[in-house]
Order: C-alpha cells, then structure tokens, then sequence
C-alpha cells in the first residue's frame, strides 16, 4: 500500500509498506504513524483510491465499490456548462480494505524528525543544481558563443 503524507505547509511525501495496519480505518480517522517508520508522528486520512483508481468517497460506507449520482465532487468532470447537470460514477468506499492502493494522510501531529530528513529530501545547494537539462545545454551554448568558440551561424549562399 502507498502512503501519500502531506504537510501544513503544502509539501507531500510518498513511502509504501507491505503492512496491514490500516485495514478497517475510514476517513477522518486519526493514526499513528509509527508502522511506516514515523515515529511521533499523528496524521488524519483525508482519502485514497483503489488498485483500479477508483477515488474513495466519504458519502459511501464501507469499503465496496459502488456508482453514485453527483452534481460536483471527486470523481466528477463536467465537460458540458449546463447547469444542475448530474452524472453516475464509481467510487469506493470509506473504509480502507485489501484492494485500496493509496491511502493520502495529512499531518496533524509533527514527530521529532522533520520529514525531509527521513525523506532525504534536501534543498539544491546552488541554482546550477535546479537548472533542467535544456537549460543548462542553452547556458553552455551561450558561454561557447561568447568566447568565440563557436562563431555565426553560416548564411545561406543561393540565388536572390
């Protein structure tokens, strides 16, 4: 199962575990994390989805799949402006059970570790280090033209 652990501040976190702990919990729930290796930490289970991606709904109790009647909500993509348009989609249950994939939590309680040091998630050192690959292929290019070992693009000899 894959545990997608999110923070007050906005920054999510993913780790999984073969443990089966969590069966039976349902959303809203509050768990302590000390089973997937986070000790002292508190966090409440805000949803997940399915082995199917199936996302799981609070409306729907236990932990089945069933097709619901929504006007908005998860699940749901109107592509049409018509108003008060509903639509009949699958959604699993609240309750997590065997064949839920991911759980998503949100901290409540921080442990004595910061989750980017047990992530191991550190901060770049120097812009350099966050540049993408084209970015720095486009920063080398410039430096090369600017001292000469690269000279003008060549022009095109023809007819007028």
């Amino acid at each position: 199962m894959k545990f997608v652990i999110s923070t007050k501040s906005g920054k999510a976190y993913s780790t999984s575990s073969d443990e089966d702990q969590f069966i039976g919990k349902k959303i809203g729930e509050t768990i302590k994390l000390e089973n997937i290796g986070l000790t002292g930490f508190e966090a409440v289970i805000t949803g997940g989805s399915d082995k199917d991606g199936f996302p799981m709904n609070n409306s729907v109790q236990g932990p089945g799949r069933k097709k619901i009647l929504t006007a908005k909500g998860l699940g749901f993509k109107s592509k049409s402006k018509i108003k008060g348009q509903r639509k009949r989609v699958s959604v699993r249950g609240n309750t997590i059970s065997e064949v839920t994939a991911q759980v998503n939590l949100k901290i409540t309680k921080d442990g004595t570790k910061k989750l980017a040091e047990i992530f191991g998630k550190e901060i770049p050192v120097s812009a350099e280090e966050e540049m993408s690959a084209k970015e720095k292929a486009l920063l080398k290019s410039k430096e090369l033209a600017q001292s000469g070992a690269i000279g003008d693009a060549p022009t095109k000899k023809g007819r007028h």
